[in-house]
Parts: structure tokens; sequence; C-alpha cells
């Protein structure tokens, strides 16, 4: 049997976290162990359970989504961080990103996308709601700020479709070149943004403006 993706829930609406219970727990490589409903005692069952994912509210009593997403990068606790939030809120998906979360889901999302997001960030993956990437991706800059300014146009563009999850071969197709270019670009980004994972790159991408 393969191994659960182990699960803890922090909102201080009780409502919510019964309803993700709900949708959850038929899923058979799921397992939710405890629950929260602020970030003092989310911080607490993370370090008692070691879980592989903390499905976390931003706006919580106390000790909110971010200050907790911080001080578990302090901590270097290396559980996966999927925000949870009612609005697609440029800024604080910036906050969010800085912070070191992999995913930022709304409220809203039904079974199919959560679990998505939940195996995509186990995985080692980024997720975010569509809405998010929309917005993200209606936010980026066409022009290279200050700092960015190592990066081509061709690499900046490469930088968006990244942002959408596109693989190598999808972005080949899309700006009509080959697979092989599309490696040889994203190496150089990486290099020339000092990033080595998708997640640090979208946080360069915020830092220097090419994402608002």
């Amino acid at each position: 049997m393969s191994k659960k993706i182990r699960i803890v829930i922090a909102d201080d609406h009780q409502m919510l976290i019964d309803g993700i219970k709900s949708l959850l727990k038929e899923v058979e490589n799921i397992e939710i162990v405890d629950c929260a409903n602020n970030g003092t005692d989310a911080l607490q069952l993370v370090e008692k359970y070691n879980p592989d994912i903390l499905l976390s509210d931003i706006n919580m009593p106390g000790m909110g989504g971010l200050e907790l997403a911080r001080i578990l990068k302090q901590k270097h606790i290396a559980v996966k961080i999927i925000s949870l939030s009612m609005y697609a809120d440029a800024a604080v998906v910036s906050d969010m990103l800085q912070a070191g979360v992999s995913g930022y889901v709304l409220k809203n999302t039904g079974k199919e996308e959560l679990v998505a997001a939940i195996n995509k960030v186990y995985g080692g993956g980024v997720y975010y709601s569509a809405e998010i990437s929309d917005m993200m991706m209606r936010n980026i800059s066409g022009k290279k700020e200050e700092g960015a300014s190592a990066l081509t146009v061709r690499e900046i563009e490469i930088v968006k479709l990244i942002g959408l999850e596109m693989t190598n071969a999808q972005i080949g197709d899309k700006l009509f070149i080959s697979e092989r270019t599309v490696e040889t670009h994203r190496k150089n980004i990486f290099r020339k943004t000092n990033t080595k994972t998708v997640v640090g790159l979208l946080k360069y991408a915020y830092e220097h403006k090419l994402l608002d």
C-alpha cells in the first residue's frame, strides 16, 4: 500500500475544517492527522506530527497563516504549505510566496481541485487555483526592472509560461522552438536569477516587479 499524505488543517472556522475533512475522508492516499483553529496550535501540531502538508487559512486570530509560514521556514521545518483564502489578492499571494508556501487555493474550490493541489505539492510541485494563476499572469509586467535586466525578453516570456505550469515541450510548441532550446533557456533563467525551483523563480519575479 502506498504511503498516505499526512495533513494538518488550520482554520478558525470549524465549519470549513469539517467541510475539508468530509471532502477528503474517502481519498485513499490522504490522511488528516489533526486540526487547529489558530496558528499557534497549528505550529504545535506540525512540530508534534511532522505532517507532509499543512492546509492553512491566512486570516486567523493571533498567529495568522503568513506568520505561521515564516516561523516554519525559520525553524527549517520541511512541511509543505498550501494556503487557503477567500480572496485572490496579488499582495497577499506575493507575501505568501516569499514566506515559502507551495500552493494557494481558494476556499470555494471543489474536491477534485483540492486533491490535485495536495498531490501536486506533495510531489514537489507548486499549485495555484486557476483564478490565482490568471491574476498572476495579468500582473506580469512586460518591462524589465532594475535587477532583472539580466533576463532577455525571450527568457521573461518563458518565465511567464513556467508560471502557467507548462512543460518544456508545451513551451516549445507555444514559442515555435525546440524542447532542447527551452531547456537551455530554462537553465539560463535559473542561473541568472540564482534560483533552483519554480517557487524560488516566482519569488524572484515578484521581488523584481516582473509580477506586480
